[in-house]
C-alpha cells in the first residue's frame, strides 16, 4: 500500500484506542468523508454562484446555494453566509480586509487570557497589519468584565471590538459589548468558532441580535470539515457601516466580505469542503444533534466538576460550554509535561496559557480540555468518572512507568467497550 494511505489507516484506527480532549477537534460522519474525498475536488469554482469564472460549474453553484441555505436556516434565518474560507483564520482575515484598513486598531480577549491568534496577536497577521489592544479577565473572578473592557475602549478607540476566544469557559454579554461599541463608534464582531454548535441550538447567548458580524468555524462544535464561514445577521445586513476608505460610497458590507475572499485572501474555494459543510449543516438540523449537543453541556459539566471537586483549580471556577482549562501550577507540572505524559496513556489534551500567567506555551501550567469529540462517540456523564480517574492517575504518576502502562491499558479496554455501531449523525 502507498505510504501515506497506511498512514491514513493508522490515524482511523486511533479513534477507538484514544481518549480525544482536545476542544477543537470533533468527529465528522461517514457521509462527510465521503463528500471530503469526492469528485468535487477536481473542479475550479472561482467566484461566486451564478459569476463563476470557469465553466461547468453548474452542480457546484447547486451545492454552494444549498449550503448557504442550510447554514441561514441553522443560524436564525441570517442574511448573509459566505460558506468559502478555508479555514477560521482566513474568515478573521476576510473582514478585517472588508471593514477595516491597514493599521486600524482591533480590541480583543488577550492571547494569555484565552483569546486567538488571529485576533491581534503579535506573530499573527492580525498583528502584523493592525495596531492591536487587548482586554483581560477580571483578576478576581477570571471572566470578561465589561466594565475593563469599555475603560480600554474609552482609551483606545479600537475600529473593530471581537468577542470570542480560543480557551474561554463562560458566556458572553453580546448586548453589553454592543452598547459599549455604539457608544464608542466601534464595529462589533463575534468569533463563535468554539461554541457555534451550542449557540446554534440556542444553548448560549446569541451575537447574531447584537454584533454586526460574526465568524466561525465548522469542525468544533458544528461537527464539520474543517473550514470558515462569515455571517452577517439579518438586522444589521440592511445597514451601512462606513467603509474607511477614500471611496465615500457605502455599499453593503457583503459585497466587501465576497470581495475581500475572492479576489482578496483566497482563490478558488474548496468545493469538497463546501459540499461537506452542507452534509454538516444538514446533521446540525435533525433532532439528533439537539441530543448530542445537550450531552456535550451534561459531560463538560461533570467532568470540570469532578476536577474542581478533588482539588484542581479550573479558570473562572467553571463552565458553561464545552471546555475548561485546568490549572496545574499548585501541582508543579507543565502544562507541557502533562500533555506528553497524557498522550503517553492515550488521552489528548492541550497545554494552555494560564492568565496573567504570561508564560510562553513551554512554560505554562495549563491544560484545555474539551469533550466535543468524546461525546460524539457516546461517552456519557457516567464515562466522565472514568476519564477523570485517568487523568488524574496520570498526572500524580508521571515518573512511574508502571502505572502509566497500566493506566494506557484501562483506556484501551475503556475504548474497546465503546459501541462502535453508534451513528455519527
Amino acid at each position: 500500500m502507498e505510504e501515506i494511505l497506511d498512514l491514513i489507516e493508522q490515524e482511523k484506527g486511533k479513534k477507538y484506542k484514544s481518549i480525544n480532549l482536545i476542544a477543537s477537534e470533533n468527529y465528522v460522519s461517514e457521509n462527510i468523508l465521503k463528500a471530503l474525498g469526492s469528485e468535487l475536488t477536481n473542479k475550479y469554482c472561482e467566484g461566486y454562484p451564478g459569476k463563476r469564472f470557469y465553466a461547468g460549474c453548474e452542480n457546484h453553484d447547486k451545492i454552494e446555494n444549498i449550503t448557504i441555505n442550510r447554514a441561514k436556516k441553522i443560524f436564525f434565518n441570517c442574511e448573509y453566509v459566505n460558506v468559502q474560507p478555508h479555514s477560521g483564520t482566513q474568515a478573521n482575515m476576510a473582514v478585517y480586509f472588508s471593514l477595516l484598513n491597514p493599521w486600524d486598531k482591533i480590541l480583543s480577549l488577550g492571547f494569555y487570557s484565552g483569546g486567538h491568534i488571529s485576533h491581534g496577536f503579535s506573530k499573527s497577521f492580525s498583528g502584523t497589519f493592525y495596531k492591536n489592544c487587548f482586554y483581560k479577565l477580571d483578576k478576581k473572578t477570571e471572566c470578561v468584565d465589561l466594565n475593563l473592557v469599555e475603560e480600554i475602549t474609552k482609551l483606545e478607540r479600537p475600529d473593530i471590538i471581537i468577542c470570542g476566544a480560543s480557551s474561554y469557559s463562560q458566556d458572553w454579554d453580546y448586548k453589553g459589548f454592543r452598547e459599549i461599541a455604539d457608544k464608542y463608534n466601534s464595529i462589533l464582531m463575534c468569533d463563535m468558532a468554539h461554541t457555534a454548535g451550542i449557540i446554534a441550538m440556542n444553548k448560549l447567548n446569541n451575537p447574531f441580535d447584537y454584533c454586526h458580524v460574526i465568524t466561525s468555524t465548522t469542525q468544533k462544535t458544528l461537527r464539520g470539515p474543517r473550514g470558515g464561514l462569515i455571517f452577517l445577521p439579518k438586522d444589521f445586513q440592511s445597514n451601512k457601516i462606513k467603509k474607511y476608505k477614500s471611496d465615500p460610497d457605502d455599499i453593503k458590507i457583503s459585497k466587501y466580505i465576497n470581495s475581500s475572499i475572492i479576489p482578496g485572501i483566497q482563490g478558488g474555494p474548496h468545493m469538497n469542503t463546501i459540499a461537506a459543510k452542507g452534509i454538516c449543516f444538514n446533521e446540525i438540523l435533525s433532532d439528533n444533534f439537539k441530543i448530542y449537543i445537550d450531552n456535550v453541556l451534561k459531560n463538560s459539566k461533570k467532568l470540570c466538576s469532578l476536577f474542581i471537586n478533588n482539588g484542581y483549580r479550573v479558570v473562572s471556577n467553571g463552565t458553561v460550554n464545552h471546555l475548561f482549562t485546568v490549572d496545574l501550577t499548585d501541582k508543579n507540572i507543565l502544562g507541557i509535561d502533562a500533555e506528553k505524559n497524557l498522550e503517553s496513556v492515550g488521552i489528548y489534551v492541550n497545554r494552555e496559557a494560564i492568565p496573567f500567567d504570561n508564560k510562553k506555551f513551554n512554560t505554562c501550567f495549563g491544560i484545555r480540555i474539551g469533550v466535543p469529540a468524546i461525546t460524539t462517540l457516546g461517552f456519557n456523564e457516567t464515562d466522565m468518572d472514568d476519564i477523570f480517574y485517568f487523568i488524574d492517575k496520570t498526572l500524580k504518576n508521571i515518573n512511574n512507568s508502571k502505572i502509566l502502562n497500566d493506566i494506557k491499558n484501562k483506556v484501551i479496554i475503556k475504548m474497546s467497550n465503546l459501541n462502535k455501531n453508534i451513528e455519527i449523525l
